[in-house]
């Protein structure tokens, strides 16, 4: 399980593995509302989580590791990047910010209701 798969984890809670395969039923879903269904409101799911008031995870992807539980550290960070198509992190600011960016925009790619400020 790589980086990515503990945040996405932590994020949408461990259920969200079960709703990868759901159980057939008898007339199918739309997809409007499969989606409505699945998706996860990742801000208020972050905010919800004890610390969340003391730590900047809005902007600050050690932030955003140490609320949901991840080691933060450089070498995990440099694994998450290379995970998001980064091969040559060096844990400038830079690369921080657009590792928040690119973990922000991969929970909207997986289901996650991300807020616009985190896309752009």
């Amino acid at each position: 399980m790589g980086i990515f798969s503990s945040i996405k984890d932590a994020v949408f809670g461990k259920k969200a593995k079960a709703q990868e395969a759901p159980a057939p039923t008898a007339a199918p879903v739309a997809d409007s509302q499969a989606a409505a269904v699945d998706s996860v409101d990742v801000a208020a799911s972050l905010d919800a989580m004890s610390g969340a008031d003391k730590l900047n995870w809005r902007t600050s992807i050690v932030d955003l590791m140490k609320l949901i539980g991840v080691d933060p550290s450089y070498a995990n960070r440099k694994e998450l990047a290379t995970e998001l198509g980064r091969e040559g992190y060096s844990g400038t600011a830079e690369d921080n910010i657009w590792l928040h960016k690119q973990t922000m925009q991969e929970l909207a790619r997986n289901g996650g209701k991300v807020p616009a400020e985190f896309l752009d």
